[in-house]
């Protein structure tokens, strides 16, 4: 399976890794403790079985418009099927047509079983993920929300990349020349 996802400017990138570092001193669950060197902050749009000649092409066009200024909403947290404690970025129209056109690049030529469907427009959620677990209400503490720096409120998304799930690989998707 290969993801796409957006990077962090510097400064919200030092903020996320900050807030994983407290989760992960608390004893909760962090990002922080997956040690792969493909591990950064990071906001995942869509996931296809493969990154074809035609999804590509579209995916270069988006990176075209990066970098795109972001607006974060606070902590938000998910229980499906995995507990998720993550920072919530506004879908203004901007991050929502981008994820609209990426959606629909992959979804042009994936079969759509192959699809998850938590990524579809009107269905995803826009956030950084700062712990995630298998164990359920792991986030459910009011004092969770004390134990974390305040979010930054605007941030950039700066690059579009995607990773392998299978070989463990890493891509930058640049714009065309």
């Amino acid at each position: 399976m290969r993801t796409v996802e957006l990077l962090l400017d510097g400064e919200a990138e030092r903020a996320v890794r900050e807030a994983w570092r407290r989760l992960a001193d608390a004893g909760l669950p962090s990002q922080a403790r997956h040690r792969s060197p493909t591990n950064s902050p990071h906001l995942t749009l869509a996931a296809c079985p493969e990154l074809t000649a035609s999804i590509r092409w579209e995916l270069a066009e988006v990176a075209a418009g990066l970098p795109l200024p972001v607006r974060c909403t606070g902590v938000v947290r998910f229980e499906r099927p995995t507990s998720v404690l993550a920072w919530a970025l506004d879908p203004d129209s901007a991050l929502a047509g981008l994820h609209r056109r990426v959606w629909e690049a992959v979804a042009s030529d994936s079969p759509p079983e192959t699809l998850n469907p938590f990524h579809a427009p009107g269905r995803w959620t826009p956030h950084i993920t700062l712990g995630r677990t298998r164990r359920a209400g792991a986030f459910a503490d009011r004092r969770v929300p004390d134990l974390l720096p305040a979010p930054p409120l605007s941030m950039h998304l700066t690059t579009l990349r995607s990773y392998d799930t299978v070989t463990g690989a890493l891509e930058v998707l640049r714009p065309r020349p």
